[in-house]
Parts: C-alpha cells; sequence; structure tokens
C-alpha cells in the first residue's frame, strides 16, 4: 500500500500535494471508501461523530476533498456479509480514509474483518490515516493512547516500523515533554508530528510532509 499518515487529516497544501502524488491522479477522478469503525472504541467518541467524519462535518479535511465518489465501509459489517461482497470494494477504491478514534479497536476490527490480512495484496491503494487512523499501521501505540477498555495492550498492526504520537502541541497532553516520555515507554522508532504534518510512505520510503512541527525519536 502507499500511505498517507496524518495528524488531522489533509490540513494544508503539501499534504493534499503529497495525497495526489500517491493517488497519481487528481482528487476528483478517484474513488474513496471510507472507515468510520475506531470512533466506536473511543470514550470520547459517539455516533454523530462518526456521522460528522463521513459527511466532512468536521474541521479535519478527509471525506470532503471532493472525491469522485465515496463510500462507507464499516469494518464490524464486513464478517457477516462475506468476503465475496466487501473485497471487490476495496480493490476497486483508490483510497481508503480511515477516521480517527482508538487505535487498539481499529486493530480488532481489521482483523477479524479480513482487511488486515488483505492489505499487502493492495500495492496501488493509498491508506490516509487520521490520527488512530494512522497509529493502527504502527506497532504500538503507548499505554497513554489506549482509550478502549477491552483492549489486551497497546501493540497494533506493526505495517510499519515506527510509532506515531499525533497532535503534538495540543494542551495539556500532547506536549513535547509529553511525546518524549511516551517515546521512552515506545523503545523503538517514533515520530512527534502536529496537525499540520503526515507521514509519507512508498515502497518503504519514509517521507515527513510537514508545513508544521516535528520530531524523530530513534531508536
Amino acid at each position: 500500500m502507499k500511505l498517507l499518515l496524518t495528524s488531522a487529516g489533509v490540513s494544508n497544501p503539501s499534504i493534499r500535494d503529497a495525497l495526489v502524488d500517491l493517488l497519481g491522479k487528481p482528487i476528483a477522478e478517484s474513488s474513496a471508501l471510507c472507515i468510520p469503525t475506531a470512533q466506536y472504541g473511543h470514550p470520547m467518541c459517539e455516533p454523530a461523530s462518526a456521522w460528522r467524519f463521513i459527511t466532512g462535518q468536521t474541521s479535519l479535511p478527509m471525506c470532503d476533498l471532493g472525491w469522485k465518489s465515496l463510500g462507507v465501509l464499516e469494518l464490524t459489517a464486513l464478517p457477516s456479509i462475506g468476503e465475496e461482497r466487501w473485497v471487490p470494494w476495496v480493490r476497486e477504491a483508490d483510497v481508503m480514509l480511515v477516521a480517527g478514534g482508538d487505535a487498539t479497536y481499529l486493530c480488532l476490527w481489521m482483523r477479524q474483518s479480513g482487511l488486515a490480512d488483505l492489505l499487502p495484496s493492495l500495492r496501488d491503494t493509498v491508506w490516509v490515516g487520521l490520527s488512530a487512523g494512522s497509529m493502527v499501521l504502527t506497532p504500538r501505540v503507548g499505554a497513554d493512547f489506549v482509550e478502549w477498555q477491552s483492549a489486551p495492550d497497546d501493540r497494533t498492526l506493526g505495517v510499519v516500523d515506527f510509532s506515531i504520537f499525533p497532535h503534538l502541541g495540543l494542551e495539556p497532553d500532547n506536549t513535547m515533554g509529553g511525546a518524549e516520555r511516551w517515546a521512552a515507554e515506545i523503545a523503538g522508532p517514533a515520530y512527534a508530528i502536529d496537525d499540520q504534518t503526515a507521514i509519507k510512505v512508498t515502497d518503504g520510503t519514509v517521507e515527513v510532509v510537514s508545513e508544521g512541527h516535528w520530531k524523530l525519536f530513534p531508536s
């Protein structure tokens, strides 16, 4: 897959340009599926939160970018309808737009639905993550970012070999000091990124795209 791992969506022209580069064509010619599943695992989210994400009624640009088509892929529904129905939907999409919420809850349903197993075969598909939608692809999120009470631990999918501390600079919790303590717990390569920053991953090559602030914590 081609990855655009954001803290707060496609929040500036540099991140938008990175998205268009990954798509290889204009947004207006691209089909998207949005995944709101992570919202249901976070205590600060509610049904209205998922609706706002899907309809683009938020300040986090994702679903409202002018896509050729936009559908909803709710992962909790997939096990009950069969892969013969939903796998073609995923393969036909140019991009998946993945909401924030709780990354461990999203991880569970990516595995239970079968989407996690499908990812390696989606070589041309673009994954655009927002906060937890980005963090789910990392090896660990850190205990401070686990809000789902049934989560066994902070481990996630490990598609990439680095972790992400999102919303850098957001008071009172997401300070640089907080990021440094988090990175010491993670004990592996990690990035702290603010809401004007994204991490672009293509064929294993990692590039930071930013009009804001970020920091790499090497392993």
